[in-house]
């Protein structure tokens, strides 16, 4: 059912895009309760406030604006917070996050209380990315055909061109297609980059210029994460040649093997983090899929074996005896021959 002109009417439960739901919810029509998942958070906590913000008045909105993590709210707390109805017609939106965390039985019981709908509450569930039901799973299953969920996945390459692209005009800015290309690569689909890395451009540039691949290389926070993981890459396929071809690269491109070898650190240790579950840094969660696909081709006694090896070759840079392109290329392809023959 959606609500419309003042009740709920029956409506099929579906699976929808999020341009579906925007398209919904701009033209006034809501659902009792939603399923937000899929890769990227950003994207789900956005519009779990847009969605608050055009269901509950703005007088009302910081008192009747609900949240509860699932991993923190205990079932019967949360069973006592949903049995209140709103009051006098106010209007309501609850939202419980790592709603997966939750017992198979209790989520049902949850559903069920939902039923019949409150015309003045929305309730939104919602798992983050990297919690994300198997779509096979009887949990997918049950969400996606009892309530109406919507999946928010990384934008496509064109999604994000177009929306940079946007974005960067109502400025007056233009952006040169070489730096386009490079800027699409470290938004990597991610929708609070795009929005935290654009908003940087634009203070960076002035009025009527046009972004390079120079300004990108200069601005973006993620573009030495860019390059030390197209290295990561090559030393995981040890491809020796490549590695030594893309030190080189670096090297020519200004930046000293000290620096290249303290990120190659920072990479190694998120790898590390990650093959852990450990959270990596705010400015670097968003990279966090990309750091897992090359953490699964480790074992973390293997990561460990590295960090030890990269803190070795520090200290060999700073006793100055050897030349620092060599002793990083020593190392580079000590770590391509330690996976390849492994």
């Amino acid at each position: 059912m959606t609500l419309s002109g003042g009740r709920w009417y029956n409506y099929a439960m579906a699976l929808k895009t999020p341009g579906e739901f925007l398209k919904e919810i701009s033209s006034g029509k809501f659902q009792p309760v939603y399923y937000f998942f899929g890769e990227d958070d950003y994207r789900i906590v956005e519009a779990e406030k847009y969605l608050a913000s055009q269901f509950i008045p703005d007088l009302q909105l910081i008192t009747n604006y609900r949240r509860f993590d699932g991993r923190r709210t205990a079932y019967a707390d949360l069973q006592a917070e949903l049995a209140v109805y709103p009051m006098l017609g106010e209007k309501q939106l609850i939202a419980v996050s790592n709603i997966q965390s939750y017992k198979k039985e209790d989520i049902e019981k949850i559903l069920k209380m939902l039923t019949p709908a409150d015309p003045n509450r929305i309730v939104v569930l919602s798992s983050p990315a990297d919690k994300a039901p198997n779509k096979k799973s009887a949990f997918y299953k049950k969400m996606t055909t009892t309530v109406v969920s919507v999946e928010f996945n990384k934008l496509t390459d064109a999604e994000t061109r177009r929306m940079v692209g946007r974005k960067l005009e109502k400025n007056n800015l233009k952006i040169e297609p070489e730096a386009l290309n490079l800027f699409t690569e470290l938004i990597a689909g991610n929708r609070g980059a795009l929005e935290a890395e654009t908003d940087k451009l634009i203070n960076y540039m002035d009025e009527g210029q046009t972004v390079t691949r120079e300004d990108i290389q200069k601005v973006a926070s993620g573009y030495q994460v860019y390059t030390v993981f197209t290295l990561a890459d090559h030393i995981i396929a040890g491809q020796s040649k490549k590695v030594l071809q893309q030190i080189e690269l670096l090297i020519a491109d200004g930046n000293n093997p000290t620096g290249i070898l303290f990120f190659l650190g920072l990479h190694f240790i998120s790898l590390y983090k990650v093959k852990n579950n450990k959270p990596l840094e705010a400015h670097r969660r968003w990279l966090t899929y990309r750091f897992r696909a090359q953490a699964e081709k480790y074992e973390s006694e293997q990561l460990e074996d590295i960090l030890i090896e990269i803190a070795r070759t520090d200290a060999d840079l700073r006793t100055g005896k050897l030349k620092p392109a060599l002793v990083l290329e020593t190392l580079a392809l000590k770590l391509t021959g330690e996976k390849r023959n492994q």
